[in-house]
């Protein structure tokens, strides 16, 4: 019965079809925004490879193939079903997936897990915005004057988005397209080395710098999901939040197919058609082989572009990168005033942000495709594997709010977690054996999540349903 349920559950209240909007006026431009992050498309061409090539390794061709086929899993396993979920409720992420995790275990799964992650996004962005605002001066990586303004960046990134958030929102939307123009620019600009780009000089250049053998056609492909679908997970997830704004299910498709898919392969296409070029420019001169530096597009820009258009183009980066830390902060609140009512946001958030900037000044920040990626994959993977499975269980709909915790979808999250964890589980003492042996783990997690979640429901490890007392839309 509805007097049953929590408050945060009783008081929810559909969002209104007539406060709605086609896709092209909300669902597309916000997933075009997360995709054209610097942050995501700077490492599309080697992820956390640190073998000879990177994902060029064994061509452009295979390289965007890999990039296609983590584009379309991001859109019909991790966005599909959130998306269609908020549409046919009307209801926020944190509501609907009570359905999955009940409403106690709610609090904490999906709601506050979101919250706590947006400090290791907002940690990711200082750190990067702040190595672009120093590298015009010469400035080392890592260096104290990169680490005080990344730190001072998560600060003002997080203030805002407490405090003026409604200021960031109003430009937020035509910031994206500064990465857009930027990413033609330099594909432009490089475009006459593509006919004469060498992945074997290529691979051969990364083996004389030190790096590894290449990686193997499977590698890449497992890799190359792994990145990108790492990167996605919780915006996937959010879709929840995203398409709960669009009328129809056909909203919800087409708002993916451009904002998800076409978006993560426009951006991470041109950043690698970008690196190829420029390989194929400086084919044959070993000393502007030596001067491309590896494989960043974003980093070579002075180099494509000349020293002071590719400092314009770095603090341009950066000014578009600045309403995401703030709506970390601003998510991450919001998070926190469902889930810890009785703590003052500023404090909760003060204390994310002191989290933040330890994991920027440790350098863990700066390796995101090795750390944070990997977390957020294995984290999300097992939440939209589990949602989906509900969501197909129930009939295509809401199953509606469960009692407690739901069981079914817990234990399916920590073995899907799991898995999904594995390299990092690896690096305890005595386990080490199990690295590697998981290809694609954020993929793993979620095929792992939906599985068992079918299983224990079908053995009654689902917890009972409790009726909403007003009847959500759609």
């Amino acid at each position: 019965m509805a007097s049953n349920l929590p408050d945060y559950v009783a008081s929810a209240q559909p969002l209104a079809m007539s406060a709605r909007a086609p896709w092209y006026k909300n669902t597309a431009q916000t997933y075009a925004g997360i995709m054209l992050w610097f942050v995501f498309w700077q490492q599309v061409p080697f992820g956390s490879s640190t073998e000879a090539g990177g994902f060029l390794s064994h061509g452009l061709g295979t390289a965007i193939l890999a990039l296609v086929a983590a584009a379309l899993i991001c859109h019909f396993l991790f966005y599909v079903v959130p998306g269609m979920l908020g549409m046919k409720t009307g209801l926020p992420l944190y509501i609907v997936g009570t359905s999955t995790y009940g409403v106690q275990g709610g609090l904490f799964m999906p709601g506050f897990l979101m919250g706590v992650l947006q400090f290791g996004w907002l940690a990711v962005n200082a750190y990067f915005s702040g190595l672009l605002l120093v590298l015009p001066f010469g400035v080392a990586m890592n260096s104290a004057p990169h680490m005080i303004v990344a730190a001072a960046w998560a600060i003002l990134g997080a203030f805002m988005g407490l405090k003026g958030i409604k200021y960031v929102a109003r430009v937020a939307t035509f910031l994206p397209l500064i990465p857009f123009v930027i990413l033609i620019i330099l594909s432009v600009a490089t475009i006459g080395g593509l006919g004469k780009f060498d992945a074997n000089a290529l691979v051969t250049s990364g083996q004389a710098a030190g790096a590894g053998a290449p990686l193997s056609t499977f590698a890449l492909f497992a890799l190359m999901i792994s990145y990108v679908v790492g990167f996605f997970a919780t915006a996937g997830a959010a879709g929840v939040d995203i398409a709960m704004n669009n009328p129809t299910g056909k909203d919800v498709q087409l708002g993916g197919i451009f904002g998800v898919a076409l978006s993560t392969i426009f951006a991470g296409g041109l950043a690698l058609l970008t690196v190829a070029g420029a390989y194929g420019m400086a084919q044959g001169d070993p000393t502007a082989m030596a001067g491309l530096k590896g494989l960043n597009p974003a980093e070579m820009m002075g180099v494509i572009m000349g020293t002071k258009v590719g400092a314009v183009f770095m603090y341009l980066l950066v000014i578009a990168a600045f309403p995401a830390a703030c709506f970390s902060a601003f998510i991450a609140a919001n998070s926190f005033k469902t889930t810890l009512p009785k703590v003052n946001p500023l404090i909760s958030c003060g204390i994310g942000t002191a989290v933040a900037i330890a994991l920027v000044l440790s350098g863990w920040a700066g390796k995101a495709a090795e750390n944070v990626f990997p977390v957020i994959g294995a984290s999300f993977g097992p939440v939209c594997g589990a949602m989906m499975a509900d969501y197909l269980l129930a009939g295509r709909k809401w199953a509606g709010p469960r009692a407690g915790f739901n069981m079914a979808g817990w234990i399916s999250w920590v073995l899907g977690l799991a898995v999904g964890a594995v390299d990092f589980i690896a690096k305890i003492p005595g386990l080490e054996g199990l690295a590697g042996k998981i290809p694609c783990p954020p993929v793993a997690a979620f095929i792992v999540g939906f599985v068992l979640y079918l299983v224990l429901a079908k053995i009654g490890l689902q917890s009972k349903t409790l009726e909403m007392p007003a009847k959500a839309e759609g």
